[in-house]
């Protein structure tokens, strides 16, 4: 009999759709969906409606033997971990998924080793370390993420997040330095890095982010692990992003899965290895697979961000191509007809192109004549 795996998850995304799912078909599991968007996912196999965010309805919707319970959700790490170790399963720490989510909870746990000023953005005291950057204390994509350079920049733009959303905001020190991720793959044993890319952002005050690009981890790596493990990170893909300034590693947030805005179907190709099946594994109890230094190859995710709003009328389809010694990549996030509104967040892509070649000018220039020769329209 297959092994049993239920995927927990929200909206649909091509991370689950074009990644985790054939990975478990790949793998010989049957897998049940349990989601709060039944309609929303392209899935054949059963679907089951669930509140995805309580623990206690997941566990009550898995029924029979199982394997696994699995998410690639922000929201969802905590209770899919919950559900988990209810019925005696590899998980990750429930608390440590939660204080990755939880920006305000990170900061406080991490304060002994990285203090950064941290307020609650509706009460930020007058001796603040201007300049700030406000955000939703559980946000995503750079959604109302603003920098702000006084108490009434930051008094504005509070006012204005409040009037749509109402969760909870949270003013963080700025970090200055150049931005980095850290991929990572554990066991509970062992915490394996997988690779770091760069990251460009968007001028201030927002911060879109526009280009990564594959990089060897810097120097100050072993201190960004180090406050991983301070944290309780260390099973399941994790996601991190942090800035380097005068020899000090700082970390901006921990996304507690694996990296998406398909970066990592990029970062499978690089790595040259199954990796979306080896998270999976993982989850079953399997270690961490014997490693395999990847071939030197460079690579760039850059997406396509819309410049105005409108319906988007023209746009390429998912294809792969061949450029010389560079194989290209592009997977749209908007379909021909969609409605678009600039947010500038990474809410604009309209799809990302990934390319890995021999070296950063052949990737370039491929990802330069691959924009030359598509339309993206907005009327």
């Amino acid at each position: 009999m297959a092994a049993s795996l239920y995927l927990v998850a929200g909206k649909a995304t091509d991370s689950v759709t074009h990644g985790f799912v054939p990975a478990a078909a790949r793998l010989g599991l049957d897998v049940t969906l349990l989601t709060d968007r039944p309609g929303a996912h392209p899935f054949d196999g059963p679907v089951v409606e669930c509140d995805v965010s309580d623990f206690r309805d997941i566990i009550a919707r898995i029924d029979g033997e199982h394997a696994a319970v699995f998410s690639n959700s922000d929201f969802l790490q905590a209770p899919a971990a919950l559900a988990a170790a209810y019925f005696g399963l590899p998980a990750k720490d429930w608390r440590a998924a939660t204080r990755a989510k939880n920006k305000a909870l990170l900061r406080r746990h991490l304060s002994s080793i990285d203090p950064v000023f941290s307020a609650d953005a509706f009460h930020v005291p007058a001796d603040a370390p201007f300049p700030l950057v406000v955000k939703p204390r559980e946000g995503v994509a750079s959604e109302d993420v603003f920098l702000v350079r006084d108490a009434g920049e930051l008094a504005a733009r509070v006012e204005e997040i409040a009037a749509r959303r109402s969760d909870p905001l949270v003013a963080e020190e700025y970090l200055p330095g150049h931005l980095y991720t850290l991929e990572t793959l554990g066991d509970g044993q062992e915490l394996r890095v997988l690779g770091s890319f760069r990251t460009t952002l968007s001028p201030p005050p927002f911060f879109v982010e526009e280009r990564l690009e594959w990089t060897a981890p810097p120097p100050e790596t072993p201190q960004v692990l180090r406050q991983l493990e301070a944290l309780g990170i260390g099973f399941g893909a994790c996601h991190t992003e942090f800035v380097v300034h005068e020899g000090r590693a700082r970390i901006i947030e921990v996304n507690y899965r694996l990296i998406g805005d398909h970066c990592d179907f990029l970062l499978a190709d690089l790595l040259g290895v199954p990796l979306f099946e080896q998270i999976l594994q993982v989850h079953l109890g399997a270690g961490l697979p014997g490693h395999r230094v990847p071939q030197p190859r460079h690579a760039v995710a850059e997406p396509v961000i819309a410049d105005r709003s409108g319906t988007l009328t023209a746009a390429p389809g998912p294809l792969t191509l061949d450029d010389g010694p560079v194989r290209l990549a592009y997977r749209p996030q908007r379909a021909v007809g969609d409605s678009v509104a600039v947010t500038r967040t990474n809410r604009d892509y309209l799809g990302t192109v990934r390319a890995i070649g021999p070296g950063p000018d052949e990737v370039d220039a491929a990802l330069a004549r691959f924009r030359a020769s598509h339309d993206w329209t907005i009327a």
